[in-house]
């Protein structure tokens, strides 16, 4: 906080920087933060928690300059909310109900338990906080032979439209199978993220072998058929099966 307050006395460039002006560098700095936590590297989480420190307190400090709210105001009114969620460890009462029925407490009578997740969340984050807000009010099937059943069937629908070529139908049922998709992986207790980050990886890996393995061969890969493609994508896949074993 001090450092903060200093450069802005002390750096034009700091001086002039607005609530506004810190936005995208925000957002980068929380992105940086989900990849040092994905690659678990205690040195870079530790080197980009600072970064989105040093953010965090030029927001409060500019709090601070315009007199609305300081650190204090935002420490008391983060812990009270902690207080109001968990009643059974400061205030005796009995088990908790789910986080969301507590929130639902909160909210205005006409106010939806979907309320307050942020408009430009990435999709995939935002399907699975959007079920997991609705699973928190009960709404949500006992096991995941449900989330199963309907992929299934969501499936057998777009394969039915993708006949009829109505884009705008096929849209809608590639939406479903996703959203479908994104709530059996909340089910099965996997963050659809990690899951498809894993998935990216592991084409990127098996298709830079495969461009490996036809340079090897004296192969041009943009002039290839797909039969040769998939003869040299299958090698791919056998040689690291063998180097698993």
């Amino acid at each position: 906080m001090e450092l903060v307050r200093d450069l802005r006395k002390r750096c034009s460039w700091d001086a002039k920087q607005t609530r506004q002006t810190l936005r995208p560098y925000l957002v980068e700095e929380v992105l940086e933060l989900d990849q040092a936590l994905r690659e678990g590297d205690p040195r870079e989480i530790q080197k980009e928690l600072g970064d989105m420190l040093l953010h965090l307190a030029f927001q409060i400090v500019l709090g601070e300059e315009s007199g609305e709210f300081g650190a204090e105001d935002i420490t008391a009114t983060i812990e009270d909310k902690m207080h109001r969620r968990h009643p059974h460890l400061f205030h005796g009462e009995d088990a908790p109900e789910s986080w969301e029925k507590q929130k639902r407490k909160e909210l205005a009578d006409d106010a939806s338990v979907l309320d307050g997740l942020p408009e430009n969340m990435p999709p995939t984050l935002l399907a699975h906080r959007l079920q997991e807000k609705a699973a928190g009010v009960g709404f949500d099937w006992p096991d995941t032979d449900g989330p199963l059943q309907k992929l299934r069937e969501e499936i057998t629908e777009l394969d039915e439209v993708v006949e009829t070529n109505s884009r705008a139908a096929i849209e809608d049922e590639l939406g479903d199978v996703m959203f479908s998709l994104i709530n059996l992986a909340r089910k099965l207790e996997f963050d659809p993220r990690a899951v498809l980050e894993k998935a990216n990886e592991k084409f990127s890996t098996r298709f830079k072998g495969m461009e490996k393995l036809a340079r090897a061969k004296n192969m041009d890969i943009a002039k290839s058929d797909l039969d040769t493609l998939n003869r040299l994508w299958v090698e791919v896949k056998t040689g690291e099966r063998g180097e698993k074993t």
